[in-house]
């Protein structure tokens, strides 16, 4: 059984302006803005979508296999990977360029400028993956590289490997084509609700036409939990677990899609395995980053259990 994530592998450089963007903004000269802002401090992190489910799935037993390019710089990162038991073979490195990089400056009403350089990103991973097992392989398409995220549903579906699609924040970039060609005959389709609203959009399908093109629509609602809808009508909410505290939301949707896909590749139903997704957010959503999240088997079944009554899998 092999796990595969395709997806962004990614720094993120985080910066705090210890004061408000819109003081230092003159609304009468918005066409030629000119501004700079001294930030406190820089803190990097590593993250991008595939690296980010990678790192709960170890946290649970997991060896996935990631299938992404990163830049010259990523021997760090890779590094931490190795100590988690995560494989490498499935990164293509490009020294040519960098990991993909997100600069992050937040003020103190919470409002963000960010810049974005995908660097490797714009590179496929051009993985070559052997013999694929339709029986016991469960992949994930997530966002990442144009290339890849349009011709890895097509290649999955064509062996009979079930796979989860996760366009994320590559929707504006996708067009009707691309997604009604990604969803059709995956495994599920994965968003938040205001991404779902954008398929529908761009596609001009409403959310039942789309589950006549998967199994599972799973629409994540924040503090509100997950909708987990199947196509053959059935319907759950599975609520939200709750952390000790909300310090970093970001990734925590990630460490849900992880949670997840152990479930899923232990035998459980979608509803059921959402419940672990919703565990595995919360540890998530109590770190500043989106990998420096940590847990125990049994403090995730402790979590589990409060919640959801008796724990239905054998973790060790």
């Amino acid at each position: 059984m092999t796990i595969y994530i395709s997806g962004s592998l990614a720094f993120d450089r985080i910066m705090t302006f210890p004061g408000n963007f819109q003081d230092h903004i003159l609304m009468d000269k918005l066409h030629q803005i000119n501004v700079s802002f001294m930030v406190e401090g820089m803190d990097e992190r590593r993250g991008g979508c595939a690296g980010n489910i990678a790192w709960s799935l170890a946290l649970l037993g997991e060896k996935p296999v990631i299938v992404s390019c990163a830049g010259r710089d990523f021997d760090h990162y890779a590094k931490m990977f190795s100590k988690r038991g995560l494989p490498l073979d499935g990164i293509r490195r490009e020294n040519s360029l960098f990991t993909a990089l997100c600069y992050i400056t937040t003020d103190l009403k919470g409002n963000q400028i960010t810049g974005f350089y995908p660097g490797a990103m714009a590179v496929a991973a051009d993985y070559a993956f052997g013999a694929l097992n339709a029986e016991t392989d469960l992949a994930i398409v997530s966002p990442g590289n144009m290339d890849d995220m349009r011709r890895l549903p097509a290649l999955f579906r064509r062996e009979g490997v079930p796979y989860i699609y996760d366009p994320g924040q590559q929707l504006p970039l996708l067009s009707a084509v691309d997604l009604l060609s990604a969803i059709e005959g995956s495994f599920a389709c994965i968003t938040n609700d205001y991404e779902l609203k954008m398929i529908c959009k761009t596609t001009g399908k409403s959310e039942q036409e789309l589950l006549g093109r998967t199994l599972w629509l799973v629409t994540t609602l924040g503090a509100q939990g997950s909708l987990v809808r199947g196509a053959d009508g059935s319907e759950a909410h599975v609520p939200a677990v709750a952390p000790k505290s909300v310090v970093d939301p970001t990734g925590a949707g990630d460490a849900h899609r992880a949670g997840l896909i152990k479930g899923l590749v232990s035998g459980l139903t979608m509803p059921e395995a959402a419940k672990l997704g919703a565990v595995s957010a919360s540890f998530a959503l109590e770190c500043m980053g989106t990998q420096e999240h940590k847990f125990t088997v049994s403090q995730f079944k402790k979590r589990y259990e409060k919640a959801f009554g008796p724990f239905p899998l054998k973790l060790s």
